[in-house]
């Protein structure tokens, strides 16, 4: 393999990886449905004021997604990922039945 060749290659495996990358990252922005089944199953809202008061009786509407533990991004974030709904982004404001205080 030439010099030129290897260059080649390697130029391109780089460009592959940052291909996949941003593909991960476009594949996250999709947002989370009040209506998919684990979403329903977790009781999760977009907004934390529509969380069913008597479903969820310790729920108080200062619990909100941006402030959950769980949260992947930050609090002024107006969407981030969550590991319990996959690739799927949560609303900040939104709230599921997981909810657990940030440290």
């Amino acid at each position: 393999m030439s010099k030129t060749n290897r260059r080649t290659f390697l130029f391109r495996v780089a460009a592959a990886g940052t291909a996949l990358a941003a593909s991960q990252v476009q594949a996250q922005a999709v947002k989370l449905s009040e209506k998919d089944p684990q979403a329903v199953a977790l009781g999760y809202v977009e907004a934390t004021a529509k969380a069913d008061a008597k479903k969820f009786p310790k729920h108080t509407n200062d619990q909100k997604c941006s402030n959950c533990a769980l949260y992947q991004g930050k609090a002024t974030d107006a969407s981030a990922g969550c590991p319990l709904f996959g690739t799927k982004q949560v609303v900040a404001g939104g709230w599921c039945s997981a909810w657990a205080k940030k440290a």
